[in-house]
């Protein structure tokens, strides 16, 4: 007599990601995905970095500190379980992080082959963060200051957003700093409400001050050298 069990549910889909520091390798993605970011924001008119300058002024040789000068996250996404390899940046004090993301669904990336890892192993980019060390002279104290957090459509609504500004603010909390800052632009609710969330505080009256352009070059002319020639 023969028998046959119950069929076996099907299995959870998933997604394998991984955080980890940038390298000079990782330049091409960074810039694909920081214009992704500018048009995101309607922003393209701002966007002049190359490939050049990023490396040239983010990796510098040798490197420095994480969290002590600019840094780079990556977020990685892979269809298989992601191990470390040996060269997983626990020499330069940041161990990569690595977690399983259940899926609801499988979910296809057009842009897979475009932000392919420069590490191998079918990974995909999947997005960036990019941070720096600041002061507040009120607190006495360092912080760290996110200029960018991005995520490709693709792979937003999942979490991984949280998972990176997590890992800095945890950088953050280990090194004594005060406090962890960024802006978010005031029509994207969205955002708004996702870093209210993570318990930030939004401060509407403090507003951005800047000075780039021909108004910055201005100032490399000595205000001396300058009245001489008149």
């Amino acid at each position: 007599m023969s028998t046959s069990g119950a069929a076996s549910p099907p299995e959870q889909p998933a997604v394998f990601t991984r955080i980890r520091l940038a390298d000079r390798r990782d330049v091409p993605n960074i810039h694909r995905l920081i214009h992704q970011m500018a048009e995101f924001e309607l922003l393209t008119n701002l966007f002049s970095a190359t490939e050049s300058s990023l490396s040239s002024t983010l990796f510098p040789s040798p490197p420095l500190l994480p969290f002590h000068s600019f840094t780079v996250l990556i977020l990685e996404i892979s269809q298989t379980p992601i191990h470390n390899a040996a060269e997983d940046d626990s020499d330069l004090g940041f161990r990569p992080i690595t977690r399983r993301i259940a899926l609801k669904s499988t979910i296809a990336d057009p842009e897979a082959s475009i932000f392919a890892s420069p590490r191998g192993d079918g990974l995909v980019v999947a997005g960036f963060l990019l941070c720096f060390p600041n002061y507040s002279s009120f607190m006495g104290r360092p912080g760290i200051y996110v200029e960018d957090i991005f995520v490709r459509e693709s792979w937003r609504r999942l979490g991984m957003g949280k998972m990176m500004l997590a890992a800095v603010a945890r950088e953050a909390a280990r090194m004594g700093c005060g406090r962890v800052e960024w802006c978010v632009l005031d029509w994207n609710k969205n955002a708004i409400a996702f870093y209210e969330g993570m318990g930030a505080e939004v401060l509407p009256q403090w507003r951005i001050c800047r000075l780039t352009g021909e108004e910055l070059s201005k100032y490399a002319v000595d205000e001396d050298d300058s009245a001489g020639r008149r």
